[in-house]
């Protein structure tokens, strides 16, 4: 399957963000191959999935993932925002969604922080993985340098990308330097020398986050290898699947 599908905090169009709803709902599409989410430390250490360094946007709670304890975070309803539907969604533990990923769908595990926010968070993040034996299902991603290059340390054998929405003219050194295998990058910054460029030195590439059928469209036809990230995996669908079925 080329330009294969990464449904962005899960199928997150239609279901709460980073909840089990909107993973599980992903997971049953047969099209879809990745799954992206992201991943903080509650105040007492344990590996929960959301993506703001607050609660007030995505739940009915306030105030910072990091100073509220993993039983106070359990509470949350985290899909009521989105729709009455979802309402009693939580905010999952990694634990919790590598357990229904394990076998059935690779993960982008976004170690979300920003410089010594999270000093334990690859640590625990790798914990987890290893628990349960899926170094090979993963890769962690991180905007920051720092989490990567101690992913690294502690778990080499875990793939690595950095996110980045830019091009840089030293890009590939950086991802030299860091020991990345694999780049995401806002998709307005892909072309066919970024794709040649980073394929000659063996890293994966994905460009988020698309929603438009017409720009997947066109991102597709720049490379089959380019991984797509998108909060509608049913518009991936329709682009870039329906045409290919009938030709």
């Amino acid at each position: 399957m080329s330009n294969l599908c990464v449904a962005h905090r899960g199928f997150s169009s239609t279901a709460p963000e980073n909840t089990m709803a909107a993973f599980q709902l992903a997971m049953e599409q047969p099209y879809v191959t990745w799954i992206e989410l992201d991943v903080q430390l509650s105040r007492d250490g344990v590996p929960v999935v959301i993506h703001d360094f607050s609660f007030n946007r995505t739940t009915n709670g306030e105030g910072l993932v990091r100073e509220t304890n993993w039983s106070d975070i359990q509470k949350l309803d985290a899909g009521s925002w989105k729709s009455k539907a979802y309402a009693g969604e939580r905010v999952p533990a990694l634990s919790e969604v590598l357990d229904i990923c394990k076998g059935k769908v690779r993960l982008n595990i976004e170690l979300k922080t920003q410089g010594d926010m999270y000093p334990g968070l690859p640590a625990a993040v790798i914990e987890e993985v290893r628990k349960r034996n899926m170094q090979d299902e993963v890769v962690f991603t991180s905007f920051e340098p720092a989490a990567l290059t101690e992913s690294k340390k502690l778990a080499p054998e875990i793939t690595t990308g950095l996110i980045i929405d830019a091009r840089p003219g030293d890009l590939l050194a950086r991802l030299r330097q860091l020991q990345c295998g694999f780049l995401s990058i806002g998709y307005t910054n892909v072309d066919k020398s970024l794709m040649r460029e980073m394929k000659n030195d063996g890293i994966q590439v994905m460009a988020w986050t698309i929603d438009d059928k017409i720009i997947m469209k066109r991102l597709a036809a720049i490379d089959p290898e380019l991984m797509l990230c998108t909060n509608r995996p049913d518009a991936w669908y329709q682009a870039l699947q329906k045409s290919s079925n009938r030709a």
